[in-house]
Parts: structure tokens; sequence; C-alpha cells
């Protein structure tokens, strides 16, 4: 599994807004959103960029899965 670190470039605001508990959470769906792209064939830089262009986080979950089940 791709080694992710989702905090690398936040603001340390949304680091102390999470406990340690929440952090492990996030960074644990991060990664398996990661992984489903990579699977689907969407690297993490378009999942980026669809989010930065307006895209949510369920839109973005909703489109990957989509096209996980057009690849079976």
């Amino acid at each position: 599994m791709a080694q992710v670190h989702p905090f690398e470039n936040s603001t340390p605001d949304l680091l102390d807004s999470l406990s340690i508990g929440h952090q492990g959470v996030l960074e644990r769906a991060v990664g398996k959103l990661v992984v489903l792209g990579q699977q689907v064939g969407v690297s993490t830089d378009q999942m980026i960029q669809l989010l930065e262009s307006g895209l949510s986080v369920a839109e973005l979950l909703e489109y990957l899965v989509l096209r996980n089940r057009q690849r079976l």
C-alpha cells in the first residue's frame, strides 16, 4: 500500500482541531481513497485536481466507485 501523508501541507489549526484518534482515522481513509484511485487509473494528483475544482469528497468517492464498477 502506498504511504500517504495527508497532513503534509495542512495548516496547524487543522491538525490541532483533530484528536490523535481522528487523525489516524482520516489518514487511513485518505490512504484507502488513494489505493482505490490507483486501482481504477486515477492518480493522486488527479484526485487533488478534482477536489480543488469543486468536487466534494463524497462525489470523488462516487466517481471512483463508478470507475471501479465499469472496469469489472
